[in-house]
């Protein structure tokens, strides 16, 4: 029987997850998201990344909520394939993500995402050497 919430699901699910990566992880933020990053040293580098949605009340009612989930979801599946493996991420929507969500879409949502990415520097791309 297979368990909804399991870890291959690439999802963070208990609070106590969420608590590691806000204490334990660097984060960054823009106009319309806060993204928290932890590498998990006891994953498995072939673990891809997992992530953790957090949308309050502010956003709007449930149906708005579930909407902007689901668009940050779909922004992180398309961004996991350039991330480094074992990283734990827990985005929080800020209320303006309601508004971009309604004008642009997805569009706006993965650009959003994809700032914030590129900021906390968690790409799997390799880092340039510093000099000696």
């Amino acid at each position: 029987m297979s368990n909804s919430r399991s870890p291959s699901r690439g999802r963070l699910s208990r609070s106590a997850e969420f608590e590691r990566v806000y204490r334990r992880g660097r984060s960054t933020a823009n106009r319309h998201l806060v993204l928290y990053a932890f590498r998990d040293a006891g994953a498995e580098p072939s673990r891809g990344p997992r992530l953790g949605v957090s949308v309050s009340r502010r956003i709007g009612d449930a149906v708005e909520r579930n909407r902007v989930k689901r668009l940050l979801r779909e922004a992180f599946a398309r961004a996991a394939g350039g991330l480094e493996g074992g990283q734990d991420l827990v985005i929080v929507a800020r209320p303006s993500i309601a508004e971009l969500a309604e004008h642009r879409g997805l569009a706006g949502v993965e650009e959003a995402l994809t700032e914030l990415i590129a900021k906390v520097g968690i790409t799997g791309e390799p880092k340039p050497e510093p000099e000696p």
